[in-house]
């Protein structure tokens, strides 16, 4: 498995449509109470996106964004149903810790 990672920004048409699989299973999940729980899971100006790529396909996601000045939060992490159980969510992770302290968090 050979998995690269590209840093980017939520514009980043791939990452919209990784959140909008991940949007959708989310729904599935949280059923009546999925309104509520959108309202906190918005995209619009992350700054600081990994999407997960494999042999030219775009496999997983994750997203850092600032709480305040010490502290970042992960954000809309997400790995394709046929990818998971191989550690691409510990890549995209380790690539947005990596990046966080770059950023001196």
């Amino acid at each position: 498995m050979m998995i690269t990672l590209l840093r980017t920004n939520s514009s980043h048409p791939d990452f919209i449509k990784l959140v909008e699989f991940l949007d959708a299973e989310l729904a599935e999940r949280d059923g009546d109470d999925h309104a509520f729980y959108h309202q906190f899971n918005q995209i619009d100006h992350l700054k600081h996106v990994v999407l997960a790529c494999e042999k030219g396909v775009f496999i997983g996601c994750g997203a850092i964004k600032e709480l305040d000045d010490n502290t970042m939060e992960v954000k809309r992490m997400f790995v394709v149903k046929d990818t998971r159980g191989r550690g691409v969510a510990r890549i995209i992770l380790s690539g947005l810790e990596k990046w966080a302290m770059e950023l001196e968090f």
